[in-house]
């Protein structure tokens, strides 16, 4: 047996050397994130302070909003650190810390996408009972459970890692990860493991079920229904399926590298890869519903030259 031991920091050893150029990458990625920051604020502000816009839809996409900074959040200020640091080294708790924002993360957005496809269900398929059905009480409820479930969770996820008696501190990433901890665990971690599959059931089987259901339906409607229902459709379902597909795709990519031996990648698209998840659909959600819904670019144009005044 090897031995075990209560680290108090770890080493993030995916990082490489680089050299001056640490500064220009530094700067590179504060920009991406002050834009991430800038972009999502925007639409929070518009949402809340405009009353035309308190529908379920637009509800529902400020809470994307929010997970969209929370996420960055989680993720950006460590990562520029680590940029300039020359040991790369992480505190335990803040590595704890950065587990839980960053898997609180991922299943607020997923919980909140699945949400938003059944929200567009609604809209499409019982357009005149779609008021009755998504009331506000019922929206703040949902957007209350996407919430407090997915912090309940990961508290739980915490609480099984952190007792954890550990046989090493180096994690082969740029950022703390849950599965790269259990995989320094010394001794059984058949509980992790157990639990991690229900979360995924949780998190990802039964609202993937929900949206292949709503959306069959839509389709369905779609196909039935007349020019203006179809035109209705895809322009309040585009950029939900994008976010979706763009958000699952890196989500797979991470999943895929926790779980397979890719050492013989090379670093920088393990690194990529890793990242995806967590620095792309932060930006690409404002930029595509800003662009595509109609009365949130009305609205930022109006907030802008109020500003600009």
């Amino acid at each position: 047996m090897r031995n075990s031991t209560q680290v108090s920091h770890f080493t993030l050893a995916a990082y490489s050397d680089t050299g001056l150029f640490k500064y220009l990458l530094f700067l590179m990625i504060m920009f991406y994130y002050l834009v991430i920051v800038g972009a999502n604020v925007l639409l929070v502000v518009v949402i809340c302070v405009n009353r035309s816009l308190h529908e379920p839809m637009y509800l529902f996409l400020c809470s994307l909003f929010v997970n969209e900074l929370y996420g960055s959040t989680g993720l950006f200020p460590l990562l520029l650190l680590q940029i300039l640091s020359d040991t790369h080294t992480v505190p335990a708790p803040c590595c704890f810390l950065q587990i839980f924002s960053v898997y609180c993360y991922g299943n607020v957005e997923f919980l909140n996408l699945a949400v938003m496809s059944y929200d567009r269900y609604v809209a499409i398929c019982f357009p005149l009972q779609y008021n009755a059905h998504m009331t506000f009480n019922k929206v703040a409820v949902l957007i209350a459970v996407i919430w407090l479930s997915s912090i309940l969770v990961n508290f739980c996820t915490l609480s099984l890692i952190v007792p954890l008696q550990l046989c090493g501190n180096i994690i082969n990433k740029v950022y703390c990860d849950n599965h790269s901890i259990i995989k320094l665990a010394c001794h059984d971690t058949s509980v992790n493991n157990i639990y991690g599959l229900v979360v995924s059931a949780f998190v990802v089987f039964g609202p993937l079920v929900l949206i292949l259901y709503t959306y069959m339906r839509i389709l369905k409607v779609c196909f039935s229904g007349s020019k203006q229902t179809r035109q209705k459709a895809i322009s309040t379902c585009t950029p939900h399926l994008a976010s979706l597909l763009n958000f699952s795709v890196g989500a797979s990519f991470e999943i895929l590298q926790s779980r397979f031996d890719m050492n013989s990648a090379p670093n920088m698209l393990r690194i990529f890869l890793s990242l995806y998840f967590l620095s792309c659909p932060p930006l690409f959600n404002p930029v595509m519903y800003g662009l595509k819904l109609s009365k949130i670019r009305v609205m930022c144009k109006n907030l802008m030259s109020n500003v600009g005044y």
